[in-house]
């Protein structure tokens, strides 16, 4: 009969011997609320099972009933003893245990998602967007580590969905790390069947970047945004290409992780913002990072504030401490003009905490969420009919509001506002209010490949990432396109705008060419002993690293806008061309069962192998979601493919679309059915 001590000796890797003693929680540092738990009695001594796996049967009479109170009190067994003692942050890389370089640079990146500075709960392990984490839980992160201080070139580390899964013989040119997150059979995908799978401890919420280990702070967005605004404001308020938003009033919520980024890029787009938020903790990151110029108590000092600096014609951005609901009621009221409106509240996870009613403070909020569930979801609701009337009002009145991708459109849909589909029945034909990608960042971005790609000085060091910044600008030809005028201005201005959170990181918006470019520019330099080495990447937000509906792929219009073979593909073939770390997520910013997107990773360390990687891998990456775009017959992507099959005669070759006569095929159609 198997028994635990032959078990425990049958593994070399594994958690210490000794139980790490509980470590006080450092006041100050926010605290996810509690997660829907929906288990009966059996799921219950299940999930403690489960989470007992890890450590050997000696300490679980000790730990059942910790892990217990855990699972009562916070919907989720996180294990908190085990989180190592002090601050966590993404240290040099000479710093971490490792046989390869490709190890150690993976504990940087994992260790910078959950530095406090960074995270947004870090005792939960969320990096980032209400839910998305690093791994489920403590004993995780502990064997991870372990295992990326023993891995080797020839071998690759397998995890799924938080758990590692062990390390497996491979190739020097394989990846080094594999990973999934969330991903569940298709009867099952959808929040109520993966909250409990995640109570249970056998799934996990990646977000994009969080367990995808590539977060790098809200600078990761900031460019997105900066490059969003500008595009709307050239799209919608008709400003020149050279032009700015001097003059004019954007209303959003949100200064979260990823949200955070609005105040910032409204400064760098000269406009002014108005930014509510509930959680005054958060405004009070932005104001000590320098993100948030003014905070305001009302809605009255908040717009009166945005006044009299349009009327100066200066930039700033206002954090309303409130409810954005509270902000746009005043704003009616008050018939104030309001150019761009949004909304950036965590509605992928409406009614987990991701959307505070009105009427709540923040503290309140998360009281009424942990204590009458039901009661919270009906405000919510209330509150979400309110901000959809108010837009309807403001929208009569000149206002343009555009859908910041978080959900926002699809959970007035699901709560039954039929109103806002343009079909007046189903989601199927999109939204009356278009998001900021189909109507902009898709058409002006992701179909030429322009995408968030971002690199990690692993040194730490300051200086190396100022002279990433100049290579990178010397790559970009400036006067290819307005787009890469943008970026050429971005990265010469980088530095200046102090976007550095955690690690020395930078975001720039590429395409294929000139992302492959810039790779072998800065393989060379690491080579040359200029930088020490560097990580490459990118968010999962990219031309082809997501299929979403209501997102990144809104503006696909050939029907294939609701299936997954782009990101699949995209994962597959990043493994095969050898990235050092494959992601695949499910639900992003849009919630579970609503989008499937893959990352990856690039330790980039002055080898020939890398340089062949770069060669092979960075093109297809963002080339496989430009050529499914033209496929669509999106037109700019199909004039990217054009030219890539002419640059690309002995080595590529995409297969493209013929146009359709509309007139043809109305024709036809109408003859049938008459």
């Amino acid at each position: 009969m198997l028994r635990n001590h032959d078990i425990e000796q049958a593994m070399t890797i594994k958690l210490d011997e000794d139980l790490p003693p509980k470590k006080p929680f450092i006041k100050g540092i926010r605290r996810a609320p509690k997660r829907e738990l929906t288990l009966n009695r059996h799921e219950i001594k299940l999930a403690l099972k489960n989470a007992l796996r890890y450590v050997p049967e000696r300490f679980h009479e000790k730990l059942a009933p910790e892990f217990l109170e855990e699972l009562l009190s916070k919907g989720r067994i996180y294990a908190y003893r085990f989180r190592p003692e002090g601050r966590i942050y993404g240290k040099p890389i000479d710093a971490y245990k490792g046989n390869c370089i490709e190890g150690k640079a993976i504990q940087v990146m994992i260790d910078n998602n959950l530095d406090f500075d960074v995270a947004l709960y870090p005792y939960e392990l969320v990096t980032y967007g209400e839910s998305g984490r690093v791994c489920q839980n403590w004993m995780q992160y502990r064997l991870i580590k372990k295992y990326l201080e023993v891995l080797t070139n020839k071998q690759t580390l397998v995890v799924s969905s938080g758990h590692p899964v062990g390390l497996f013989t491979s190739l020097p040119d394989a990846p080094r790390v594999i990973l999934t997150n969330g991903p569940m059979v298709g009867k099952y995908d959808d929040p109520y069947h993966w909250n409990r799978a995640a109570a249970l401890g056998v799934t996990n919420y990646g977000q994009f970047t969080a367990g995808g280990w590539f977060y790098i702070g809200s600078q990761g967005i900031v460019h997105g945004t900066y490059s969003t605004l500008l595009n709307v404001g050239r799209q919608i308020l008709g400003i020149p290409h050279s032009g700015n938003l001097s003059g004019k009033l954007f209303v959003s919520s949100g200064l979260g992780g990823m949200s955070g980024a609005q105040s910032k890029a409204i400064e760098l787009v000269r406009g002014v913002g108005i930014i509510a938020e509930v959680d005054f903790s958060r405004i009070e990151t932005r104001k000590k990072l320098g993100w948030v110029s003014l905070i305001a108590d009302s809605p009255e000092e908040a717009f009166r504030l945005a006044r009299d600096y349009l009327k100066r014609n200066e930039s700033t951005s206002i954090a309303f401490y409130g409810n954005i609901v509270d902000l746009l009621e005043y704003a009616v009221t008050k018939k104030i003009h309001i150019d761009l409106l949004t909304d950036q509240t965590s509605c992928h996870v409406v009614y987990e905490g991701g959307y505070c009613p009105q009427g709540l403070t923040f503290e309140e909020r998360t009281e009424l969420l942990e204590t009458n569930k039901s009661l919270f979801v009906e405000k919510v609701k209330q509150t979400l009919h309110k901000h959809y009337a108010l837009i309807e009002t403001l929208r009569k009145h000149g206002t343009y509001f555009f859908d910041y991708g978080n959900s926002f459109t699809t959970s007035l849909y699901e709560m039954g506002i039929k109103e806002v589909c343009k079909n007046g029945e189903n989601e199927l034909d999109g939204f009356i209010y278009e998001s900021f990608v189909e109507a902009f960042n898709g058409p002006l971005l992701l179909d030429y490949g322009y995408g968030p790609f971002r690199w990690v000085c692993l040194s730490g060091k300051r200086e190396d990432l100022l002279k990433t910044d100049q290579a990178a600008m010397l790559c970009i030809d400036k006067d290819r396109r307005y787009q890469d005028f943008d970026n050429y201005e971005w990265i010469k201005n980088a530095d200046s705008y102090n976007l550095v959170v955690g690690t020395q990181a930078r975001i720039l918006y590429q395409d294929a060419v000139t992302r492959t470019r810039i790779a072998k520019k800065f393989n060379e330099m690491v080579k040359n002993g200029e930088v020490g080495p560097i990580m490459m990447g990118r968010d999962h937000f990219d031309s082809g690293g997501v299929d979403s509906p209501s997102r990144e792929t809104s503006n696909v219009r050939d029907g294939s806008n609701i299936t997954a073979d782009m990101a699949i593909q995209c994962f597959g073939g990043n493994a095969g061309r050898g990235m050092s770390m494959v992601t695949l997520h499910n639900g992003g910013g849009v919630g579970i069962g609503n989008s499937i997107s893959s990352g990856y990773g690039l330790v980039l360390n002055g080898s020939e192998r890398v340089d062949r990687i770069i060669d092979h891998a960075i093109s297809f990456d963002v080339m496989g979601g430009v050529t499914r775009r033209a496929w669509a017959r999106n037109e700019n992507s199909l004039v990217v493919c054009i030219e890539h099959n002419r640059n690309h005669r002995n080595t590529d070759h995409l297969t493209l679309p013929f146009l359709c006569d509309d007139e043809v095929l109305q024709k036809t159609v109408n003859a049938y059915f008459e």
